[in-house]
Formats: structure tokens, sequence, C-alpha cells
């Protein structure tokens, strides 16, 4: 109250003004002085003090308690115009009266943030405030400064000044020791733009990480919630949002955890079972999911609802799909479940692994099976007891894997996955007769290996054959049994175990390679041609096969009567100087091909070297170059006016030509045009 029985509010602003600039500039007359208590100074409807752009609030609290209230109260407001919220970073003084700050600790819940949405003070201020943000009861002294006493007088040395800015009252910032203009080793009040940085209300950093979140900004929305959770670890609404978060990363295995841990702190937490129910459909746990998202007869999104039906449906086909060993059947409706929504599930992707090895297609299962999503089971009290087709989730992939390295000749690997598959899972039978075949043909086949060696061809086709008894799909024991028959001489039984290793595995390359061989044993000269063609373009440096391929295509040329004359394996690519040599190369049997060039022809220095790589790969081709600086008169003949120009030739007569190919083009026509 003035001295005239008036609220200050009601005081024009002169008079408030010359009121405090006494206040402030006497020099020892305090008699006069009245206690802050009793200075009312909100601004009311019409106020003239002017509003601080930046800075904390000071506001009393009609709480005896000192509690925070949100209401309005009555006191001198450094911030933005209109009124303002208490929040974590305001300054408050309460009806006792004493300043309360916000800062880095001894925030109380419940605080909101101001429009202006800033901060009070730097790392720097706030570092130096008290343990429990409390500052003293007292007066504003002639000099500017706050009494301190009591225990809080002791704390620190250093004053409260209440800089006056630019004159105005209520302009500049509370900041420890010199004045609020930003001196040397003071930091300013944070701008609105660092309000993130240095929030502190875990409730304000949960609104901003939804916010990143709706932006699809998870890992943004992720560094929210941890604060948030660092300074509120007992609140499920945090653990659920930071669940959203990790799903969105595709982190399944600590989302899950999350789900677990917000139900833990809060069962009855209606979101976080949703939320986790929708989170075990996408791993194919149908039963664990409809437990959760029908938790106490709450009803789940119509969409989960639907995708939990469908995911059901068909798993339920994969299990009697499975059951009936219809593969087709299995490989169909694994890819309609994971389609169906369960496209995190590792079961299922095991599972149409293993539809596509018994079909056959062992690369193509051996692909899928890298490609697993991972998600560790153990980890998640929701997820440890599921079994997969009657088999322990985990122990169920490493079933799987265990017959794709068997079958592709991994070995070790495939003992090392099965043994552990047995731990897991002991009484499941399924795991231990494999695990039972799979030690027994590693045995005949280690046996089959040294017999081999010793050149004990027949036992070493018997201990092959023993381990075939296990395994009948084995492409590997196959293919190592025909390389004993084909040493005994016995071609057409090696030719047999060929072919049934590459019914097994098409792509088998050694497969491949030793059935060439045994055409040609065979004669058989067409096949084998097709057989080294294909292993010709899947190693095209491949030296020997490039060889075996050549005198391949002589004895086919042979066996139908064609002219066969200076063919030889492994040419250069020969430079032609003169017209004579020109005609006499390009009139042999087989096809010539001849790059037209210049020395200086950037496009020419390119092509070059790739004919040399040509003449390596295609031994039945004659490759020649003309400079047609050097040799003009056979450029004039053959009318090449352009270079690079590549023609190809056979028998003396031109069959195609090319002007600056590309290097795809040219390897295609010369392709063509061999064996």
């Amino acid at each position: 109250m003035s001295e005239s029985g008036k609220p200050i509010s009601e005081l024009g602003f002169t008079t408030l003004s010359d009121r405090l600039r006494k206040s402030l500039t006497c020099d020892g007359d305090n008699t006069n002085k009245p206690d802050f208590r009793e200075l009312d100074l909100s601004p009311g409807p019409g106020s003239p003090i002017s509003p601080l752009r930046v800075g904390p609030t000071i506001s009393t609290s009609s709480s005896s308690s000192g509690s925070v209230s949100g209401r309005t109260g009555y006191g001198l407001q450094f911030g933005s115009g209109g009124t303002t919220n208490n929040h974590s970073g305001e300054l408050t003084v309460d009806s006792s009266p004493t300043f309360s700050v916000g800062g880095s600790r001894g925030v109380k819940s419940g605080h909101t943030r101001s429009k202006s949405g800033t901060s009070i003070f730097s790392g720097q201020s706030s570092a130096t405030s008290p343990a429990i943000n409390i500052l003293p009861v007292g007066n504003i002294c002639p000099s500017g400064r706050v009494l301190k006493t009591g225990l809080m007088a002791n704390r620190s040395s250093k004053p409260d000044v209440l800089s006056l800015g630019t004159g105005n009252y209520g302009h500049g910032s509370i900041m420890r020791g010199g004045s609020g203009t930003g001196g040397k080793g003071e930091t300013p009040v944070p701008a609105a733009s660092n309000s993130k940085r240095l929030s502190v209300d875990p409730e304000e950093l949960k609104r901003l990480g939804n916010e990143e979140y709706k932006k699809g900004h998870f890992l943004e929305a992720l560094s929210f919630y941890d604060r948030a959770i660092a300074l509120s670890p007992v609140n499920a609404a945090y653990h659920c949002n930071r669940a959203a978060a990790l799903m969105g990363l595709k982190r399944l295995t600590q989302a899950v955890k999350e789900c677990d841990e917000a139900i833990r702190l809060d069962s009855g937490y209606v979101r976080a079972h949703h939320r986790l129910g929708s989170l075990l459909v996408s791993l194919g746990q149908v039963e664990n999911a409809r437990r959760h998202l029908y938790f106490k007869e709450y009803q789940p999104d119509q969409n989960e609802a639907q995708k939990l039906q469908l995911v059901e449906k068909h798993l339920n086909k994969c299990t009697y799909a499975r059951r009936v060993r219809d593969w087709a059947g299995l490989l169909r409706e694994t890819e309609a479940a994971i389609l169906s929504g369960a496209d995190a599930c590792p079961q299922l992707f095991a599972c149409k692994t293993e539809a596509l090895l018994k079909l056959h297609r062992l690369d193509d299962a051996d692909s899928v099976l890298s490609n697993v999503p991972k998600f560790d089971i153990s980890s998640s009290p929701s997820c440890s007891q599921v079994k997969f087709f009657g088999m322990q989730s985990e122990a169920y992939i490493l079933f799987i894997c265990a017959q794709i390295d068997m079958s592709l000749g991994r070995f070790e690997n495939a003992v090392a996955s099965i043994e552990k598959a047995g731990q897991l899972d002991p009484r499941n039978v399924e795991v231990a007769v494999l695990l039972q075949n799979i030690r027994s043909l590693c045995r005949s086949r280690a046996r089959g290996n040294d017999l081999f060696k010793s050149e004990r061809f027949t036992e070493a086709c018997s201990a092959y054959g023993e381990g075939l008894k296990f395994d009948p799909s084995n492409s590997i024991l196959y293919c190592n049994r025909a390389a004993c028959w084909f040493k005994l001489g016995q071609f057409e039984r090696s030719l047999d175990d060929c072919n049934q290793a590459l019914l097994i595995h098409p792509n088998y390359t050694k497969a491949l390679l030793r059935r060439a061989a045994t055409y040609v044993k065979l004669e058989r000269w067409a096949e084998s041609v097709r057989d080294y063609e294909v292993l010709r373009r899947e190693l095209p440096d491949n030296n020997d096969i490039a060889e075996s391929l050549f005198h391949a295509q002589v004895a086919l040329k042979k066996s139908r009567g064609e002219e066969v004359y200076n063919l030889k394996f492994g040419g250069e690519v020969e430079l032609i100087n003169n017209l004579e040599q020109f005609k006499a190369a390009v009139a042999s049997s087989g096809a010539s091909v001849v790059l037209f060039k210049t020395t200086s022809d950037l496009q020419c220095k390119q092509i070059s070297p790739f004919l040399d790589t040509l003449c390596a790969r295609y031994p039945s081709i004659n490759f020649l170059k003309v400079d047609i600086e050097e040799s003009p008169t056979i450029a004039s003949v053959e009318n090449v006016r352009v270079v690079p120009t590549i023609k190809i030739y056979k028998k003396g007569n031109r069959m195609k030509e090319m002007v600056c190919p590309s290097r795809e083009l040219l390897e295609s026509s010369v392709r063509h045009y061999s064996f």
C-alpha cells in the first residue's frame, strides 16, 4: 500500500518511478523504506510499467505453504506482456516472502512454460544458485542489493543485483554480480530459441518429444523422452512414449522393454497395453498380443484388431501347411502373414527360409535368412515363453540356420547352431533328430574326405553314400561322390550325382564344373560347351574355365564337320600394319574383331584396354587393332572416317560395324559371334 492508502497499482507511472528512484538512491535514510512484502508491484490494467522482452517472472502466491497454484498472482513481471503462468523457468516470491528460482534443480512438477517460452538463467548463473533454489527473505537496499538473512546469507558471497538495464525499471535480468548489460564473465539470459535445450520440466520435455514424433523425427523425440525419464524415471507415460519413438526407429527389442516397464510402473495403463499388443502383432505373437490389445475388455483400434485377425489366420494356415509338408503352400501363407502385419517376426522369416530350402531354392533361402529381423526374445518377459510350431522361438530359428549351413557346406556352423537349439529346447523331437543327423553326416563326410585324399575312391563313395542317408538332400555329398566316380572312370554315375546336386542347388559352381568335365569325357560337346559358357559368365576372369571352353568349342566344331585351322588359345590382340596382313587375318574361319583407332583419340585410349580384356575372355575370337594414321590404306579400303570404329568379320565378310560403342554393346556383340 502507498502512503496515501491507495494500492500502488493505481499510482501513475511518474509516482512509481519517483518512489523507486528514491528508494534506490537514498544514502542511508531507510526510515520510510517499505518492506518488500508490503509492495504490490503487479501491473494492473493500463499499467505503464514496461515489460521485459526476455527474462524471468517474479510473482507472489496466495498459498501460505509457498506452492505454485498456477494462478497469476500479484507481483512484478519481467517477461513478455500479458498474463504468464508459473513454470519451471520462473522466479517466484511466495507469501513468506521468499524468492524461488526455477532452474535445473528443485523444480516442482506441474509447472508449465510461459508463453515467452524462455528459461531464466544460463548454465553459468544457475550453477551458483543455492542447492534448493531458494533465496532468503530480504529488503531491496539503497545499493540495489537484496539483503540475505539466516543460513542462506552464508551460501554465497556474490550479491544479487537487479540490473536497471536501459534505465526503465523492470528491464534487464537478475544476475550474480555486475550489471545486467552482459559485462565480462556474465552469460546473458538465453533467448526463446534455446528454451528446448535448457528445459528441465519433464512434462515440457515430453511435449517437445511429442512434437518431434509427429514430424517423424523419431531420434530427436527419443532424446527428449530420455531426458524426461532421467528426471522422472517412474512415470509410465514417458516410457510408453519412448517405446513409440523406438518403434519408429525399428528398435523393437527396446520398444517392447519400454512397454513392459510402463506396465510394471502402472499395471492399468491401457495405452501401454495397446502399444505392446501392436508390437506383439508385428512380432507374430498373436496370443500375447490379444491379451494386451483387449486388456480389461478395452477395445483396441479397429485396424489393430483386423491386423491381429489376419495374422492369426495366416499363421494357422502356415502350421497346417508345414504339418502336411506342403512347402509351396507354406511359402505362400508365410508371405501373406508378413504382408498382413507380422513384418518383424523373425520366426516367420525363418519359416519362409525353410519353405525355400525344401523347394530347392537354396540361394533364395540363404538370402532370406541373412535378412531375418533381429529381436532378443529373452530380454522381454512378454515374449520369453512363446513357441513356434511347438518349438521354442529362438530354437526354431537356430533349427533352420543349421539346415541352411549344412546344405551349403558350412558344417561347423551347422553343428554349433543345432547344439545351441538343443540347449534352448532339449525336449523337442525335431531338434533332437536333426542334431543326431547332423553329427552323423559330419562324421561320414570327414571319413569320405580322408579316404579320397588317400585315393581310396571306392571306399570314399561308400562313406559319402552313408552320409546321404542322414540328409538325402545334401548337394555337397552328391558332388563329392561324383568326384569319386569320375576318378574311377564311371562317368555316367558321376553325371547322375552331378545332376542330383544341381537339382538341389542349381547355382552350385563346383557341381557345374564337374558336370562339364564329365560331359567332355563322354564327348557330349554341346552340353559341355553349354555348362562352360555358364561358368564363363559367372567367373569371367578364370583362365582355366576359358581354356576348357575354347577346347570344347573346337571339339564341337570338329564333331559337326566344320573346318578348323589356325585356332589357338590365349592369343593377344594383334596389331595390323598393312593391307595384306589385314586381309589374311580376317579371312580365318573364326570371327575377327577389329578396332580402328588413332593414338591421340581419348575414346580410343579408353576402349583399347577393354579389347585386351575381351581377348582373354573370348579366346576363340581373333582380336585386331589398326591405327588409321599409320595405315591409311586400310582405313580407305574399309571406309573408316570416325574413330573408334569396331568391325566384326567372319571368313573375310563384314558381319557388324559399331561406331563408338559402349562396353556393354561391344561385349554383347563379341559374345554373339564366339563359338
